[in-house]
Formats: C-alpha cells, structure tokens, sequence
C-alpha cells in the first residue's frame, strides 16, 4: 500500500545572497510543501510565491537550501533592485514571480555582455530529487504569462531548459523552449542529443501571448527515453502547442544528471529588436514518478527494506540494491546530516539516537541508481 505523506517545513531564511544584513537577520516561515509516496521513492516539490519580500530566499530554500540557484543581471543593475519579485495576479488569484530584464542595463551575470540572463534552476548542490537521473521518469509543470506586446530576438529568447551536467556536451542543453523573431514570429521546442540543436516542433507565437500557460512537461531519461510537452492556455484551456516522441535519446556520455531551468535569456545581438520585458511564472512542480534506475530485487527477490519506521534509535537496513555503494539521510529542505559507505549488500544499521525529531530520506546510492525513501523521526 502506497502512503501520501504531507509535511509543512518551517525554515529559517538562507542568508539573501547580496549580503543584505536586514534580509540576514530575518526569520519567517516558509512553507515548502513535498509530497512522498513512501514506498515507491515519489516525490513532488513545490516551488509557489507566498508575497512581496525575500524572494530570493524562498526560491533558494526549495531548490538548493543554502546555496545559490539564482542567476540574474543584478551586479550590473544594483540601482534596479532584485530582478525576480513576487506580485498579485488577479487572474490566478494568488502571488506569482515576476522576472524583470532591461536592454540597455542587464547583461548575463558580468560575465557575457552579448546576452542577459534572468533564471532560476537546479544544479549540484540541489537535492537529489530536483535531479534527473538514468531511468526516471519526471514531470515538470509550471505556469507562465508573456506580456502583451512581447518581443522577442531572432537569435534566441529561452524561457526554459533541460540540461545535462557532467561530460563534454554540458554547454549545449538538451531541450529549450524558446521564442523567436520571425514573420510571424514563433515558439520553437530545440533538441541537441550531441552538440547540434534541431527543432522538433514550432508554432505561431501569437496565442501564447497577454493569457496565462500551463506546461506539463514529461521526459524518461536514458538512452531509450520518452518525452512529451503540452501548453495550454488556462482561461479556456486549449491545447496550443502538444508534441511528443516515444523513442529519443536522453541521456549523453558522461552526464551525471540533467537539470531544468526557467526565466528569460536573450540574445542582444540584435537589441533593436527588443524593450525592456517582464515574464511572470507561477507554481513551478517537479515530480519524480519513476525514480529506480536498476532492480530493486537481489538475485533471491528480496526486497529493500528499512525498518523500525517510526525509528527512535537504531534503523536496520536489508537487502540493500545491487551496486549499492553509499547511504545517505537528509533533512527534508536537502541537507545532507549523515553519509556512509556501503560495504555489505544484505545489510546495514545506523545510529539515529542523537537526531532530532522529523521527517529524513534515507538514500541509497550506486552508479547511476537512486533509492529513496522516507523515514520519521518521533518527539521523545
């Protein structure tokens, strides 16, 4: 029997990444909502706007607590303020981020200076389930608002990216949604499996524009894997843009995962083309419905099992996977809090007795597989 659990996490603010003491010296509650279905390793993490103030710190919480998963043209810009804030929407009926880019001010970070960027993502130091690996199957869903009268550069305008890290095709991503000028001017969806895009589908850009979109995003990674992409608007929900393949490579040499990526960055090549943009983006989702790489059943068919669950001091662990090469136990909000190597396959025991009361995963790792499940921690 599968079991939904849900936790509401209270954490304390990450320090706001521009050293802002009164931002430092806060705390306030941020509800990051994550369900698990136990038994399977299922995950869904939750990335929404909750109000205006410390937007960075909300979204760094949920996608990679204590580090820095923001990229914006801040550094250049610092008289503008943040360039990603959280407002009301009237048409959602809820707090939505607002992510600002400016032509003649915003570069890519001081780093590139033909190009600006303003995007949030998951990269190595997100927590293992904002990560996809060989043999999972993960759907990202997000909402998303282009401004009446968008413009958009000939070269390039992303809105949102899967891409792989690790190995020599790293710099190329393996899927972009992407606006381009044209006549008429067009959504394009790119796909590079080594390092030369091509376009798998496009379409008028107009309807997308001045209405709320919902995406669902569906990719099996691996050699042989699946993907899918669906756009609709909300207010009537059509479809606008559905493209799918059964049988496409997605997974490239080396990689270690893939990572998304969402925001705004363009190409200022052909400046004269663009004006100052906002793109609002609302309750980003990401859920792991297949998270096993390799057979959870030893060559007895035995299972992977982990018990007392409640656990108040010792936890055993049986049966552990094939290749099991480390365990790890992490804090809900991603941080890791005991690491130990696997030497013996049938089984191993932890020492819980000095946590503190919670909600842990408890992560077997091993080439490219990923086993998680959830363990609980009662008060005293």
């Amino acid at each position: 029997m599968q079991i939904l659990k849900t936790t509401n996490l209270i954490v304390e603010d990450n320090k706001n990444h521009r050293n802002d003491d009164e931002f430092g010296k806060m705390k306030r509650k941020i509800f990051v909502l994550i369900f698990t279905l136990c038994m399977s390793g299922h995950s869904q993490v939750i990335l929404d706007a909750d109000g205006p103030g410390n937007t960075y710190n909300l979204i760094t919480s949920v996608l990679a607590p204590g580090y820095n998963p923001i990229e914006v043209p801040d550094c250049n810009h610092p008289e503008f303020g943040y360039h990603i804030d959280e407002v009301f929407d009237m048409d959602l009926s809820t707090y939505v981020f607002r992510f600002h880019i400016h032509v003649a001010q915003d570069n890519d970070r001081c780093i590139n200076f033909d190009r600006q960027r303003n995007e949030i993502k998951s990269y190595d130091q997100s927590p293992d389930n904002l990560l996809g690996v060989v043999g999972e199957t993960v759907v990202y869903n997000w909402k998303f608002k282009l401004a009446a009268g968008f413009q958009t550069s000939p070269n390039f305008t992303h809105l949102h990216q899967l891409k792989s890290v690790g190995g020599s095709l790293e710099s190329m991503p393996m899927y972009t949604l992407t606006a381009r000028k044209s006549n008429p001017d067009r959504l394009e969806l790119r796909y590079a499996e080594t390092n030369t895009q091509v376009t798998l589908a496009q379409t008028d850009l107009d309807p997308f524009i001045g209405s709320w979109l919902e995406a669902t995003e569906t990719i099996k990674y691996g050699e042989s894997g699946t993907y899918s992409l669906e756009i609709k608007r909300i207010n009537d929900g059509i479809i606008l843009f559905d493209y799918s393949n059964t049988n496409i490579v997605n997974w490239r040499l080396g990689a270690e995962f893939v990572r998304p990526k969402w925001g705004i960055y363009r190409s200022l090549i052909n400046d004269q083309d663009l004006r100052d943009e906002v793109v609002l983006y609302a309750n980003f989702n990401i859920e792991e419905i297949e998270s096993l790489s390799i057979d959870e059943h030893d060559t007895n068919n035995k299972q992977f099992k982990l018990f007392p669950n409640p656990v108040k001091s010792l936890l055993h662990l049986l049966n552990l996977p094939p290749k099991s090469k480390s365990v790890q136990i992490t804090s809900i909000d991603g941080r890791v809090v005991l690491e130990k190597s696997i030497k013996s396959q049938n089984q191993l025991t932890l020492d819980l007795s000095l946590f503190s009361s919670g909600n842990y995963f408890v992560i077997i790792k091993g080439g490219q597989s990923f086993h998680s499940k959830m363990i609980v921690i009662p008060n005293n």
